[in-house]
């Protein structure tokens, strides 16, 4: 998994005159965010520097006032994926969810996560359109929805809920005929 970078926290607003900022960490121990080496932003290009303070709390390298602080909000940041422990057996970076082909017990093909995107009320997998035509759709997280998580493999196993609409491949009609 070299080269792949996993987003481990987020900048946020200023916090005082002085330069520092609130910082959300995404790691486990939120205050291990600044020892798995160094971080970057998202372009991978500029690297960040930080010292945690308090929980939550931080001072960048390089930042002294509150101006310079406000133009890092929201500023995400990022460590190489092989700076990071290795998952524990049942457990994954979501990250690595990426590019991998979901599909129904069957091994009907329902398209390839594109994206894995929280939103506070747990993740939800976004999933390209099946080939040959369909729509980008999102599905829960959950156990009972995607019960099986094969990174070797290269998959993951769907049980579409009942309230995800499956759209007919592209070219086929809904079945209403044409009034004219």
């Amino acid at each position: 998994m070299a080269g792949k970078r996993i987003l481990v926290g987020e900048i946020g607003r200023p916090h005082g005159v002085r330069g520092l900022v609130k910082l959300r960490s995404f790691t486990a121990d939120p205050a291990a965010i600044a020892a798995y080496g160094p971080l970057t932003d998202e372009s991978g290009t500029r690297r960040v520097s930080l010292a945690l303070l308090a929980e939550g709390l931080a001072r960048i390298e390089g930042v002294a006032d509150r101006d310079a602080a406000a133009r890092l909000t929201g500023t995400k940041l990022y460590v190489e994926r092989d700076r990071l422990p290795p998952p524990e057996e049942e457990e994954y970076y979501l990250a690595d969810l990426i590019g991998l082909r979901a599909e129904t017990e069957a091994g009907e093909r329902l398209g390839t996560i594109r994206g894995v995107e929280e939103h506070g009320a747990g993740a939800f997998l976004v999933l390209d359109g099946p080939p040959g035509g369909g729509q980008e759709r999102m599905l829960p997280f959950t156990r009972a929805v995607v019960p099986v998580v094969d990174i070797a493999g290269g998959r993951v196993v769907v049980d579409l809920p009942a309230e995800v609409v499956v759209p007919p491949p592209t070219g086929e009609q809904s079945g209403e005929e044409d009034a004219a």
